[in-house]
């Protein structure tokens, strides 16, 4: 499988990442041991998680997402051949109104993320939301700190606006110091209206943000790539466009139109319509490493051959045709 280098690093990742929120939770440990090794066998390197992850569940081991990679990580002793990269700075989930962006909270989450995963430094480390309240260069000169230090290799941002990110790369532009060298976003081929989002934090891809993924050629890692799969169900016709188990944000009439751009390419190519809009994120004109949601190996097959399908710019045009 090729590799996608990350813009400004060494770092090279399948172009393709795997979905941890889930491993070790809803997820039992030896079915997230069974898809992590099919995913390395399938010639991916990167599984995505987050010290939140499966936080959101009563009965569920704090953090058992990192936790369940570590383990795995150690069993197999796959950790060098591995992108290893979790995410911190995320509120906790019965107060989210209230930032967890302090010196203490950022190493708190950092050195208990270490420990779970089992490594001695995390390859790529995202802050997971933003506190807007507080200035970007104090931020940035944090990570820095923390690169330094040697706990970290590189960092970037999740769920921060084009503004915020511009203001943090002039920053440490201005004062020799490493940027965000990626940014996790929601993202897929069908369009996420933010007005329909139940949690206000997340930040969905925008015309301003695509235009600065652009210009720097600044890596994007999507998350909710497949849009919990809403283009597939309309094409097999078990959900309509306005059914109520379908997630608000991708109900809407712009979407529709997208689906039937979609269905009308994949049929032209012969592939099934999920992986079609895979192939939309990975065949960008900047480094995109969608982050899939897998719970069965036969899932996981399917999405990962979305890898070996490019489109071309024209094919892009087509299906971004309300975008232009």
């Amino acid at each position: 499988m090729t590799r996608v280098h990350w813009t400004g690093t060494d770092l090279s990742s399948s172009p393709i990442g795997l979905g941890g929120a889930n491993l070790g939770s809803t997820i039992s440990k030896q079915e997230s041991f069974r898809l992590m090794d099919e995913y390395e066998e399938l010639g991916g390197n990167m599984v995505d998680t987050a010290q939140v992850y499966a936080n959101w569940l009563p009965d569920a081991e704090r953090s058992i997402s990192e936790t369940t990679i570590g383990d795995w990580m150690k069993q197999r002793g796959n950790r060098d051949r591995l992108l290893v990269t979790t995410k911190g700075a995320h509120p906790l989930f019965e107060s989210m109104t209230v930032s967890r962006m302090s010196d203490g909270d950022l190493r708190e989450d950092l050195e208990g993320s270490l420990r779970r995963l089992q490594v001695d430094v995390i390859d790529m480390y995202w802050l997971h939301r933003d506190d807007e309240s507080r200035g970007v260069g104090e931020i940035v000169e944090r990570m820095n700190g923390f690169v330094r230090e040697g706990s970290i290799r590189y960092f970037g941002c999740s769920n921060w606006t084009a503004a915020r990110i511009r203001e943090a790369q002039q920053y440490a532009a201005q004062h020799g110091l490493q940027g965000f060298v990626g940014n996790q976003m929601m993202w897929s081929l069908p369009v996420a209206d933010r007005a329909g989002l139940q949690d206000p934090t997340l930040v969905p891809m925008d015309r301003e943000t695509m235009e600065l993924h652009r210009a720097a050629e600044l890596t994007a890692v999507p998350y909710s790539s497949q849009a919990q799969g809403v283009f597939s169900k309309w094409d097999k016709g078990t959900h309509a466009w306005d059914d109520d188990r379908i997630a608000p944000q991708y109900r809407s009439q712009t979407n529709v139109e997208r689906f039937a751009r979609a269905r009308k390419l994949a049929r032209e190519l012969n592939v099934p319509i999920g992986q079609l809009a895979l192939a939309y994120l990975t065949s960008q004109p900047f480094p995109t490493v969608p982050i899939i949601g897998c719970n069965t190996l036969e899932q996981l097959r399917e999405s990962m051959q979305a890898a070996a399908l490019r489109l071309t710019p024209a094919q892009l045009d087509y299906l971004d045709n309300d975008l232009q």
